[in-house]
């Protein structure tokens, strides 16, 4: 959380909170550090779960990324009315990351939607498969975080033109 507050401080962009949110509390203490978004992961919820913890993210003014990795977790992230859908490339029980999976369900995001690609991309080329399959953004993690040069390294992955989706 001190990690949290002090990028809060450093910059004016939005700040994500990406943990596992399982209790409305965790979205209060996102919130009190300076979060202006929180990660949902539709998988590591029961749909009720998932309706109190949208609703609590609502009442904090406190955006949410709702995470998917199939059609049946798309559709209840569909039906809470997120605006923000991350697709993991990352299969949450065997950790392996397949994009070609990922880019499918993304082009199943509403265009009214913003569509994020999550996990794998570590460079340009992913930057640029994503956007072809209709990604809006990509939440980038080690590949920035373990960098010599982090600035370098955003630096390489921004300018793509996006894709678009149906």
């Amino acid at each position: 959380m001190d990690d949290l507050a002090a990028v809060r401080h450093a910059v004016e962009l939005p700040v994500l909170r990406k943990d596992f949110h399982v209790y409305p509390v965790q979205l209060l203490e996102a919130k009190a550090a300076g979060a202006s978004a929180a990660l949902l992961i539709v998988r590591a919820l029961s749909p009720d779960q998932l309706v109190r913890m949208a609703a609590a993210a609502a009442r904090l003014e406190l955006e949410c990324l709702v995470e998917v990795r199939d059609t049946e977790e798309l559709d209840r992230a569909l039906a809470i009315g997120a605006a923000v859908i991350g697709v993991n490339s990352r299969n949450l029980e065997t950790l392996v990351v397949d994009p070609a999976a990922a880019d499918k369900l993304i082009g199943q995001v509403p265009s009214s939607v913003l569509a994020v690609s999550e996990s794998g991309v570590a460079g340009r080329a992913d930057v640029e498969r994503a956007a072809r399959a209709g990604a809006d953004a990509v939440l980038v993690g080690s590949a920035v975080s373990a960098a010599a040069h982090p600035a370098a390294a955003v630096s390489a992955l921004v300018g793509v033109a996006r894709g678009g989706r149906a």
